[in-house]
């Protein structure tokens, strides 16, 4: 057996970004961004008032209450020119509307009363520039407003577009083909004969990818034929730029799969890792598409999965070093999480909770690697190093897979 960090440092060093590309700035939401975007106008690209109320002169408002004439009103988009703050005077303004010239300061509505006569009342006294907005504020000319490396979030969009980036340079999305095969596997609802399993692997390696932000190709499902399997991973390497499948990576196995696989590739290296669940992985190119083996149980799939591929397809994507995994926390044991000695790191599928300040995890039920309901009710995996696991209030390491949820009482 060999330890996971060998089989990552193996699988990491041999995937490579994939090229940059031109997005539409709405359409590259969870893209990693390849050159950096400068602004080419301030935001805002004016001075204006932060809130509703009255442009005035400070120095008119000493000694307030005091009244002013109201000489115009000044809404969002609206020209200020010609409209001017003089002695005794205020302007009633909209919040994002261009500054009047002359005022120097914004009451809010709240501090004001209109009066009879096209007067106002201001109850409290202003100081210069309460409440206003100046050109450039948040965004100066010039700013690198997004670096390169960053991943693009919904917020990013909108920065993007309030300086008006329609288009931006980023890596682009992966196309990554999920491939089943199996003599005993059925698809959809059709009747289980003896022997029979349903495809399940497929369907929730497709949503994982396509949830991590990849293209999907789904290659559907393949019989064990060696011409249809040779066929298909044949194909996925002129089409796709990263390739899985599941099952038949254990020692000793022999499917179709591994015996095409060993044909295709001169580098498929055929992995035991010191692991539970997940121990068999198998990694290789095919020309040049990266392919994961990842075991056929439907836990051993996801988790190596989550350990092996995500990270690579995510490298691929140019995300960082830093950004290549799910968070890892530390969390307390809420009940036991034990284990045996076998010379492995166990990731227990386990449901964490957050109580005040720190994170509670519980065993989300069997620990089987045929046992996909479990892994569906759990939101992170509790990294057990070798040894008896552990008690009741002791201290773990957990890799958050879903959302954290309050603790129930």
């Amino acid at each position: 057996m060999i330890p996971l960090e060998e089989a990552r440092a193996h699988v990491l060093a041999r995937v490579q970004r994939l090229d940059t590309v031109e997005r539409e700035t709405d359409a590259a939401r969870g893209l990693v961004l390849a050159e950096p975007v400068v602004a080419a106008e301030p935001v805002p690209p004016f001075d204006n008032s932060a809130m509703d109320g009255y442009a005035v002169r400070a120095a008119d408002t000493e000694g307030a209450p005091v009244e002013l004439d109201v000489v115009g009103t000044l809404a969002a988009g609206a020209d200020p020119a010609g409209v001017h703050v003089g002695a005794g005077q205020a302007v009633r303004i909209m919040t994002g509307a261009a500054l009047p010239e002359g005022a120097d300061a914004i009451v809010m509505v709240e501090a004001t009363t209109v009066l009879d006569g096209g007067r106002v009342r201001i109850a409290t006294a202003a100081a210069r520039e309460d409440h206003f907005r100046r050109a450039g504020e948040d965004i100066a000319l010039g700013d690198v407003v997004v670096g390169a490396g960053t991943v693009l979030t919904a917020v990013h969009l909108g920065v993007l577009a309030s300086i008006g980036a329609a288009k931006v340079s980023v890596v682009r999305r992966a196309r990554v083909g999920v491939l089943s095969t199996g003599d005993e596997l059925v698809e959809g609802t059709a009747p289980l004969r003896p022997g029979q399993l349903r495809d399940s692997n497929r369907h929730s390696l497709i949503a994982h990818v396509a949830a991590d932000g990849c293209k999907v190709v789904d290659l559907g499902l393949v019989r064990d034929d060696r011409d249809a399997v040779a066929a298909a991973i044949t194909g996925a390497s002129m089409s796709c730029d990263a390739l899985l499948t599941s099952g038949g990576v254990s020692m000793g196995d022999y499917d179709e799969v591994k015996a095409v696989l060993s044909e295709l590739s001169d580098d498929m290296r055929w992995m035991q890792m010191a692991i539970r669940p997940a121990k068999p992985f198998a990694f290789g190119t095919v020309g040049t598409m990266p392919v994961f083996g990842l075991p056929g149980n439907p836990v051993s799939s996801l988790v190596s999965y989550e350990l092996l591929a995500r990270p690579s397809l995510r490298k691929m994507m140019g995300h960082p070093d830093d950004d290549l995994d799910r968070p890892r926390l530390a969390a307390v044991a809420g009940g036991p999480l034990l284990r045996w000695p076998d010379g492995k790191v166990h990731f227990a599928r386990v449901v964490a909770c957050v109580d005040g300040g720190q994170i509670v995890v519980r065993s989300a039920g069997g620990q089987g690697s045929h046992q996909l309901a479990v892994m569906g009710a759990a939101n992170a995996l509790a990294v057990l190093p070798d040894g008896d696991g552990v008690d009741t209030g002791g201290a773990v390491d957990v890799i958050v897979t879903g959302e954290l949820r309050p603790l129930p009482r």
